[in-house]
């Protein structure tokens, strides 16, 4: 992406008299390469997004239901893993330490929400339990997390 140098004058078969200028800087840039450089970008952004996800790995139970509307500050996430053990994000709490950890995170948080996801293989009791321990620690705003799809007890599938 450098200046090039054009020469004054052309070809043909008359020989012309050279200016004082010999030569004029050429002034226009080729931006070509940066468009493919932009694109290439663009591309491996668009790639990479989706592998940026942080969470533990559940199989989280289909529902018809909508989605909750988006909020200002990242989500405070509870995973109970098929394993029956709890993450607060991504960091590994036990039971009896989730109640104090999450009153200290509250302290620190503006939203009382909370997003609650279980595996769908875990029993109900263990899910409620959690959730009592959500509210005892300060959130009384619980979402709990699904796969859209599910049944919508209708009668038909939820795709």
């Amino acid at each position: 992406m450098g200046a090039g140098v054009m020469k004054s004058g052309g070809g043909g078969g008359k020989r012309r008299r050279r200016s004082r200028r010999g030569s004029q800087p050429m002034s226009e840039i080729n931006v070509t390469p940066f468009v493919d450089v932009m694109l290439v970008l663009l591309i491996i952004f668009m790639v990479a997004a989706p592998l940026l996800t942080v969470g533990v790995p559940v199989e989280l139970p289909k529902t018809a239901a909508n989605p909750l509307p988006g909020e200002q500050e990242e989500p405070l996430t509870v995973t109970i893993a098929a394993d029956l053990s709890i993450s607060v994000m991504t960091t590994e709490v036990a039971a009896d330490e989730l109640v104090p950890m999450l009153r200290a995170v509250a302290a620190e948080r503006d939203s009382d929400r909370v997003y609650l996801r279980a595996d769908g293989a875990i029993p109900y009791e263990a899910v409620v339990q959690v959730m009592g321990a959500l509210n005892a620690g300060g959130f009384s705003n619980v979402g709990l997390v699904t796969d859209v799809g599910g049944p919508t007890l209708d009668g038909q599938d939820g795709q």
